[in-house]
């Protein structure tokens, strides 16, 4: 999918710095997504409404509400505009080769599309690899769109989704009653799920399984809309080719982080003091409408200050900490719910509620720092991570090389 890095002696070409600029972007992204997949995999109250009833200290909110305003729904959105973009990269490759784009893609999307779902069940319902390849035939048939056409047509269907949820917040506030939460069946339906989760692997299956159709509501109403969306800026983005140039628009970066950061996170509060004050009341699908229309930005912001990172002086070593384990984002991603699964279930140890947040976040930034080296190491000897290899073969119907030839066995820049 990517070239192979040159050599740590050779400084690489500004095409290269920017093939790695967004494996970077990538390898950056995984560690939101695997802080917000973690909070799942810790307690069967998130996503309730409820506080799990284990972890009420005020470090255990505060972390929660930090997690919640930083990390929840900013950065699957990230990863949705790299998809689009990448689209746009691939569909160049196969027109310099002379192949047909559209088949291999089809065919990409449903190998995506089996790998997502054995995911679901075996090891996180909340998989994004199913939405994405469903949502990839969309992303298919609009590729032609020009650049101006796809950023209206998004930013349309952000403004439709977030419309939806505020109507909804007014119809629930009319029909009454405020609350529409039922508490006890909600905390009895949490601590049955925590002990089928605890048990054993057939029965994580029988939950995962059980937890699918409520959890395909969810994705289908509120992070399918905003990732198409994200998949069609990054389709006008990688069109102009915008982090193509030798500096990709400083003064655009700056005013991405004036405008993003404020505006975001003013949105995440509204959304974090919603989910954790006002669970299944109107205020609730209020707060998800804002939340929708600001975090598209703050995620823009926290892309805009990584590149912009990565033009500095510390950009060479932040860029070879990163772009590694973005090349291997896939088999990352799968990764990240392995070790969680393992940890949290009945596959393992079963410790689904009993860490507090802060113990599962320190766990997240000690499984990503261990990612991040894994991912070097595997860069130096093979072209692809073990499912972006299966990935690629299933495209082209042909099997890629496992490993690097002798002479490209060496580090990425900046690795030592």
């Amino acid at each position: 999918m990517h070239p192979v890095p040159p050599p740590a002696t050779a400084p690489p070409t500004t095409a290269d710095s920017r093939i790695h600029d967004l494996d970077a972007l990538r390898g950056f992204a995984l560690v939101g997504i695997l802080v917000v997949n973690a909070t799942y995999f810790a307690s069967a109250f998130h996503g309730t409404g409820l506080p799990d009833p284990a972890f009420t200290s005020p470090l255990d909110t505060i972390t929660g509400s930090l997690i919640t305003v930083l990390f929840e729904t900013k950065f699957y959105l990230l990863f949705s505009f790299l998809f689009g973009y990448s689209f746009t990269l691939q569909r160049r490759s196969a027109q310099r080769r002379g192949t047909r784009f559209t088949a291999s893609f089809l065919r990409r999307l449903a190998m995506l599309f089996v790998i997502g779902a054995a995911h679901a069940v075996l090891l996180f319902t909340g998989d994004i690899l199913t939405t994405y390849a469903l949502l990839g035939l969309v992303l298919l048939s609009l590729g032609p769109l020009r650049p101006r056409t796809a950023v209206v047509t998004a930013t349309t269907l952000l403004a439709l989704t977030a419309t939806g949820y505020a109507a909804l917040g007014v119809l629930q506030a009319a029909l009454g009653p405020e609350r529409t939460l039922d508490t006890a069946a909600a905390t009895a339906d949490a601590h049955e799920m925590a002990a089928l989760l605890a048990g054993d692997p057939f029965q994580v299956v029988s939950a995962h399984l059980r937890d699918l159709p409520d959890t395909a509501v969810l994705l289908g109403f509120f992070q399918a809309p905003a990732a198409l969306a994200m998949f069609l800026f990054g389709l006008a983005a990688g069109t102009r080719t915008v982090l193509a140039g030798p500096s990709p628009h400083r003064a655009t970066l700056r005013r991405v982080q004036r405008v993003g950061f404020p505006l975001g996170l003013t949105g995440a509060l509204i959304y974090a003091w919603a989910e954790a004050d006002w669970a299944g009341t109107p205020y609730e699908a209020y707060a998800l409408a804002v939340d929708l229309l600001t975090a598209p930005a703050l995620t823009a912001a926290y892309a805009a200050t990584l590149l912009r990172l990565l033009r500095t002086g510390h950009g060479p070593r932040l860029r070879a900490a990163l772009a590694p384990a973005g090349r291997m984002a896939l088999s990352n991603y799968l990764g990240q719910s392995a070790v969680l699964a393992v940890v949290f279930t009945g596959y393992g140890f079963a410790a689904v509620g009993q860490l507090p947040p802060l113990a599962v976040l320190t766990l997240c930034l000690s499984l990503y720092a261990v990612q991040l080296r894994i991912s070097a190491r595997w860069v130096r000897t093979h072209p692809y991570g073990p499912l972006e290899w299966l990935l690629r073969a299933a495209t082209h119907l042909s099997f890629p090389p496992w490993r690097l030839r002798a002479r490209h066995c060496c580090p990425t820049e900046g690795v030592k």
